[in-house]
Parts: structure tokens; sequence; C-alpha cells
């Protein structure tokens, strides 16, 4: 493309579907320029620093390694180009109880024994589960996700239709796991991984048992250093492809003439566009182009089924906790009252599961020497009213279970602590609800039936990130940024 007659995409937000998609179109050959409203890139894996540690905010958790080799494989590069990955083992440990912690095994072979020992003939389950997982992650993973969803004729053809149904889209997780095991433990931790999926198993297609493949047969790594060297790798290749970054601008409405928008606008004034890709929030954009040029109406938005919120705590603790693993999930109180509380009956948990993440115990730079670097999380309800005192609250709920499991007391030894939530997200991020995570992968809020990736109204504004196709996530949303990317280069050479 003559660098004379480039056209200027602009990309408004630099998450992981945003520079996705700015480096895909630098690829291509268009000056590229992303707009980021806050002061450094990332999105929700931003990272902040205090007091010598270094806490990711965001996706703590590093699967789908394939995904990651593909992106930067498409501009001739590899992770390993920008980050070094440990593959962590245990995996992760699981505390059903102050007496059953169950590490889960990096290997296949372990994992079976451990399945073996709660069930018998459950290691045999587990090839058959997993052989059928294999082939929905296959299908899903180089097909269904790279599909824009713009059109229900790419979801019609007999070879689809046979896909769809031999990857159970038509059936739910929560049936098709019991086919498989009966063990309450076992059926809790291959009900775990579709917590990411933001639904409830009875809810998610069984489809997402690709998700368990995943995490089975690929592993849990992590980026040494964290999981922002993720998105400073991909900046850095952004940057070797041209793309622009301007960091503290916020978009805040746009300038449209005949359906087209023309420019969008900030604080620092208007800037052109020929294109224009919004990572940023997908309400948040539509509110701001106003009811005439807008996909959805309020009330549609209203009765999307959103995955969870989260109550976040960062700590700094000036000791080591020798009983925490890297990712620790306490199932350790009854998941059905949980769930209802955020799915159902949308309120403030009265008994919460948690996640507690400690990446010092993995990598020694996000941490001052002999102190722990910890991450706490409770799934929430989004659109909760969002206090100081209900922060408070669940904060010493958290503590009581987290000193009682590691047999010592940790509150005195906390030397940096920040909360973050509903509030939160809405400021930081324009989330709707509040939301940390994007839609439920519901079976209705699946493909064609997620938000559309093209605005209706206007020729030249797409959408990309987690509340459109494939969905959550830190994989779908590179890969949504590679998909819109596409369609945005077939619109501006039309």
């Amino acid at each position: 493309m003559d660098r004379m007659k480039k056209k200027k995409v602009i990309v408004i937000g630099a998450g992981f579907s945003g520079i996705s998609a700015a480096t895909v179109l630098a690829e291509k050959g268009y000056d590229v320029h992303v707009l980021e409203k806050n002061a450094e890139p990332g999105g929700r894996a931003r990272v902040f620093r205090e007091g010598g540690f270094v806490f990711d905010m965001g996706p703590s958790w590093y699967w789908m390694p394939d995904v990651f080799e593909t992106y930067f494989g498409k501009f001739g590069k590899k992770p390993s180009d920008y980050y070094e990955l440990k593959r962590l083992d245990p995996s992760y440990s699981v505390i059903l109880s102050e007496s059953e912690v169950i590490d889960i095994p990096a290997d296949l072979e372990g994992i079976k024994t451990l399945f073996e020992s709660y069930e018998e003939g459950a290691s045999s389950q587990l090839d058959k589960f997993l052989k059928q997982a294999a082939y929905k992650y296959r299908v899903g993973i180089q097909d269904f996700v790279w599909r824009p969803s713009v059109k229900i004729t790419e979801f019609l053809s007999v070879k689809l239709l046979i896909d769809a149904i031999r990857m159970d889209v038509f059936s739910s997780f929560y049936k098709h796991i019991r086919k498989f095991f009966k063990s309450s433990t076992l059926l809790k931790l291959m009900e775990f991984p579709i917590l990411f999926l933001g639904a409830i198993s009875q809810n998610t297609p069984a489809m997402y048992s690709l998700m368990n493949f995943a995490e089975i047969t690929m592993g849990t790594w992590y980026p040494m250093g964290g999981m922002h060297q993720i998105v400073n790798g991909m900046v850095a290749l952004a940057e070797e492809k041209h793309v622009k970054f301007t960091y503290n601008t916020e978009v805040t409405g746009f300038e449209i003439v005949n359906k087209h928008v023309r420019a969008v606008k900030t604080a620092k004034g208007l800037i052109e566009a020929d294109m224009v890709v919004a990572s940023a929030d997908y309400h948040w954009v539509e509110k701001l182009l106003g009811d005439d040029f807008r996909n959805y109406s309020e009330e549609y938005w209203d009765k999307r089924v959103m995955a969870p919120s989260s109550l976040l705590f960062y700590l700094g603790i000036s000791k080591r906790l020798p009983k925490l693993k890297h990712h620790n999930l306490f199932f350790d109180r009854d998941f059905s009252v949980h769930s209802h509380e955020i799915y159902t009956d949308p309120s403030w948990p009265s008994d919460p599961l948690f996640y507690a993440s400690a990446p010092s115990v993995t990598d020694p730079s996000v941490a001052p020497e002999g102190c722990e670097n910890v991450f706490l999380l409770i799934p929430v309800a989004p659109d909760l009213e969002d206090t100081d005192v209900q922060r408070e609250k669940y904060f010493h709920q958290l503590m009581d279970r987290l000193e009682a499991y590691c047999g010592e007391n940790i509150r005195d030894s906390i030397v940096y602590k920040r909360s973050y939530a509903h509030q939160d997200f809405m400021s930081d991020y324009h989330a709707f609800k509040g939301n940390a995570y994007g839609l439920a992968n519901t079976l209705f809020q699946t493909a064609i039936l997620k938000p559309s990736l093209k605005n209706k109204k206007l020729d030249n504004l797409y959408y990309t990130g987690q509340l459109t196709v494939p969905g959550p996530g830190v994989p779908p949303s590179l890969i949504s940024g590679l998909v819109v990317a596409n369609e945005v280069d077939k619109s501006l050479r039309k």
C-alpha cells in the first residue's frame, strides 16, 4: 500500500483485542493509531508497582499456549522472543477443606492416577472424555472462533451442523460431565474451568469441555515477570509494525457524517479516521453513539447474561507463606449457594468461594526478598452496590479462612493492601454494570447470538473484545482482534 495513500485506522483501547487488531492492520499496511484512556496498555491486564511489589491487576492464568504461539507466529515471531514461560507443577491447588487439599499434577498420567484415587475406572473415563474434548478443541479453536458471526449463512452448512452436534453445542456441560464421572470431587474439578466462562455448568454448552482439554493436556503456565509481560511483548511487536500508541486519551464521542465516522472526539481534539475499531466497552461505545447509531437498545443490554464481576485484593506481605501454591482455589464452601447469589438472585455472597494467587511462589521478581505477593478474588454478581464497608467485610472473611488454612497470622504482616471492585471496573474501563469478564458464554449468547462485531448503521465502525465474538478471556480476546482486523481489511479494500 502506497505510504501517501495509507488509510488511517483508529483503535479505541489498548487491551488484548485492541493491540491484536492494531498489529494485524499495521502489518497489512494501514496507518494505525491506538487511543488508550489509561496511562499504560493492557486494559484489565495492566500492572502497578508499590514498595517493591509488582501486581498484575487482572488475568493471572496462562492457558491455551498454542493460541499465543499462533498469534506471534502470524508475524514470524514466538512468545519466547518477548517473555519466558514456566510451566507450573502442580498446575494449581484445590482446597476442599482444611484437611483435604488436591494438588493438580502437571502431567496427564499423574492426573489419571489422581482421578482413579477418587473413583474406580475414572482414569479410563478421563481418556474417553478427553478424546471427545480434543475434537471440540480442534474444531472450536481452529474453526468456530474464527468466524466473524456477521451473517447466519456463515453457519449454514451440513458439515457445520454435524460439527455443532458432535461438539455438544445444544447440551449442557452439567449433563455432559456426569456421563463420565460420579465423584462429587471430580465433578468439582472438572467444572472449575467453566467458572472462567462466566456461567454455571447447567447453562454452559458442553462444547466448552474444550477448556478442560486445554487445561489438562497443555498445562498451566506463567510468564516470568508477570502476565503483563504478554502485553509488553504485544506492544513491542505492534510498535515494530509502526502502530502508534497514545495514552491518557479518552474518546468522548464521534463526528458522524452520512452514516460514516469521520473522526473520533477526545479532550485533545478531533482525530480523523477512515475506519474505527472499538476495543473499549461495547455498551459504553453505544452510549457515546446515541440512539440513532447504536446497534442495541438499553433494554437489550439489560437482558444480557453477564459474567461475574470480581472483588479483588492486592496484598504485599512481609513474610513467605509456605502453605500457598502459585494458584489456590478455595472450594471449601457450597458453590451452588454462591452461584445462586451470582446468577439467580444477584447479591453479595453469604459465604463465598475464592481464589488466591501467589505469583511470588514462582517468580521472585514480583516481591521483595522474603516477602509474598498475594492476589485474592471473589467472583460476585455484576451491578451490585459497591462500598468500602462491603469490601472490608469480605476482606476479613477471606483473611479468616486464609489464616486458618496457612496456620498463621497474616494480617499483621500486610505492608500493602489495595481493593478493587465494581466502581473501579466502571471508572477504569467503563465496564457495563461493573463486569470483570464480559458476557457469559451461554447457548443463547454464542456466535451469531453475541453482539455483532460490525456496527449495522455506520459503514466504518467495528467492535472487538469480550462483549462480542468469540467471547471473554485472554485467548478469545486475542482471537477477537485478529478476526475483526480481517473484516476491517476486507471492508477497506472494497
